[in-house]
């Protein structure tokens, strides 16, 4: 197919801005921008590609801010504060809401941190419970960043890759734990949960088996648990801390991916009870790196963004049922598997014949843009991610330009 016009993309996104919109749900922050005012934005989804490319690939939401962050910042910006940060109000705001949501009452604000973001903090976490050379294993396919991040401090990557059902295999994992503790040195578990890319919500059972694995093969356990509040409106979070066995572990959250703060940085490390003279081993320079203002929006999202988060998530339902409807008449050949977490779909498209990277396919051909799925490690070949967070309007016209590629 060849590219849309720019005239062409502008007249076509134009009358669907211009169309009458279905006011039933109104609130949901999903349907609240259009083309136009997206484009205006600096971020990396919308400056890496070409205008005439609709951008669904990394994990940047098309919502406008919460408004108590918004107001938060603001008046943050309005008093010229915006020095170093400072407190306990982000660790005890996240305890509050682990309350609230998860009836988790395991956050003990002593045993917190704060750290620049979850990546660096998941860096930070490793250092302390790993050495150079050291194994740290994950569930591939798995977030790119995780292979990058970790060989770049000299650690060794160990594959243990996720089952047919897009599910943790504990046996493989076992045999990861084994094989990584072999020379009897020091091993990591690099545990993504929800997990990214294929939005799998591990469940209560399957954290307790991992924790009791990790104990039993002496492997320390790192959550990655940003994508922890997006879960479907029927779904339920399980932190990894809160299951039995996991006293050793340590975790990694933030209000960054719930309520599209990427730019504004900050992010909390959290021990086990077990963990946490680790946890105090932490540098102290590392909590200068996050942003005091990141911390104030982060922390006023947790504690005032609750409704418009789950504006959010009915909206992100929405869309999951409606990529899943939209795939089945007009991409039947693509396998897709609604999850109950983050704003990721894991779309199989081994069965359209693009071969390893259908990403660079849909992008040349349909100028619609995801994240290729040989990124995300062992079992990515012939997968794309998409980003769900953004109107039905675009995701409509992202699966028209994806059949188009292949016309």
């Amino acid at each position: 197919m060849l590219p849309l016009p720019r005239r062409a993309e502008r007249a076509y996104f134009g009358l669907m801005d211009h169309a009458p919109r279905d006011d039933s749900d109104d609130t949901d922050p999903l349907r609240r921008l259009t083309l136009d005012e997206l484009r205006l934005r600096t971020s990396m989804k919308w400056r890496t590609y070409p205008d005439d490319v609709l951008p669904l690939w990394v994990a940047e939401m098309d919502v406008p801010l919460a408004p108590p962050v918004v107001r938060a910042v603001t008046e943050a910006l309005a008093r010229g504060d915006t020095g170093y940060p400072a407190g306990t109000g982000y660790a005890r705001a996240l305890a509050d809401f682990a309350r609230a949501r998860w009836g988790w009452d395991g956050i003990d604000v002593a045993r917190t941190a704060i750290v620049p973001d979850v990546m660096l903090g998941v860096v930070e976490m490793l250092s302390l419970v790993t050495g150079p050379g050291d194994p740290v294993v994950v569930n591939c396919p798995v977030y790119a960043p995780f292979y990058q991040f970790v060989t770049h401090m000299d650690r060794r990557v160990v594959e243990a890759p996720l089952g047919e059902d897009l599910r943790i295999d504990l046996a493989v994992l076992e045999e990861a734990f084994r094989h990584a503790v072999a020379d009897r040195g020091r091993a990591a578990y690099l545990l993504c949960s929800p997990h990214n890319p294929t939005g799998t919500v591990h469940s209560a059972e399957e954290l307790s088996a991992v924790a009791a694995l990790a104990d039993r093969y002496g492997v320390r356990v790192v959550a990655d648990e940003i994508h922890a509040p997006v879960v479907a409106l029927d779904a339920a979070f399980v932190p990894y801390l809160s299951v039995p066995g996991a006293e050793r572990g340590l975790s990694l959250m933030s209000a960054s991916k719930a309520w599209n703060l990427a730019g504004l940085k900050a992010a909390l490390a959290l021990a086990g009870p077990a963990a946490a003279d680790d946890l105090a081993r932490l540098p102290e320079e590392v909590s200068h790196g996050p942003s005091h203002v990141g911390v104030l929006a982060h922390t006023a999202a947790l504690r005032e963004g609750g409704d418009w988060l789950d504006a959010v998530r009915g909206g992100l339902d929405g869309n999951r049922r409606l990529l899943a409807s939209l795939l089945a008449e007009r991409l039947p050949r693509v396998r897709y598997r609604p999850a109950e977490g983050t704003y990721l779909a894991w779309l199989d498209c081994r069965q359209l014949g693009l071969g390893d990277d259908p990403a660079a396919v849909f992008l040349e051909r349909g100028r619609v843009a995801f994240s290729p799925g040989p990124h995300f490690g062992t079992g990515g070949a012939g997968h794309v991610r998409l980003n769900l967070a953004t109107s039905p309007e675009l995701l409509t016209e992202a699966v028209r330009r994806m059949a188009s590629a292949l016309g």
